[in-house]
């Protein structure tokens, strides 16, 4: 199993499996889409420069496909219509992060999308929260895009810097996603507080 890995992980298929499971995880947040692109970083971090990975292009693949399914999943809440309000509207969670998006995103305050892309199903909750709410696509295309940048150059430094500082083996690749986790939990939290009243 772990040659048929590393045999993925040095092959141009990595970007697509990478790029396919980044796009997807917006739908099925249980994908393990960060364990995936460090992972790739880690092997990049060991291999010479003629071997895939490239660290750029993982970045630039992570990163485009983070974009492009928050945009999938953003044009499909849209048209979900009343529908998607109703199951929304269910559920006192979704309903409240709703608010707290839609008011983020009038004042400006993308940033949550930012944060939202660290956190265990973030993403889903910001990208089709904006999308049933029918928010303007430029309020949440730019924050989509730096979240998506933010999400996969973190994810790949850890996966690269892990290797190079506690050598390319798994157990790299376990403190670097140990890391990225706490990154979601710690993103998780900054989500659930109330907001400050002015």
């Amino acid at each position: 199993m772990l040659e048929h890995l590393g045999l993925l992980i040095g092959s141009p298929w990595i970007y697509a499996l990478v790029a396919l499971s980044v796009l997807l995880d917006v739908f099925l947040p249980v994908l393990p889409s960060g364990v995936l692109v460090i992972t790739a970083a880690t092997a990049a971090a060991a291999g010479t420069a003629a071997d895939v990975p490239d660290i750029l292009a993982l970045t630039l693949c992570a990163a485009t496909a983070s974009v492009l399914g928050d945009l999938l999943a953003y044009r499909l809440a849209w048209r979900g219509g009343a529908r998607l309000d109703r199951a929304i509207s269910r559920s006192r969670r979704l309903t409240t992060a709703q608010e707290r998006l839609g008011a983020a995103l009038a004042r400006g305050g993308g940033a949550l999308v930012v944060l939202a892309r660290f956190a265990p199903a973030g993403r889903s909750v910001v990208s089709l929260g904006a999308g049933a709410a029918h928010r303007r696509v430029r309020d949440f295309l730019p924050w989509s895009a730096l979240a998506g940048l933010t999400w996969a150059a973190y994810s790949v430094a850890l996966g690269y810097f892990g290797a190079h500082l506690l050598g390319a083996s798994w157990v790299a690749t376990a403190v670097s996603v140990g890391a990225l986790f706490g990154a979601g939990a710690g993103a998780a939290y900054l989500m659930r507080r109330e907001p400050r009243t002015s």
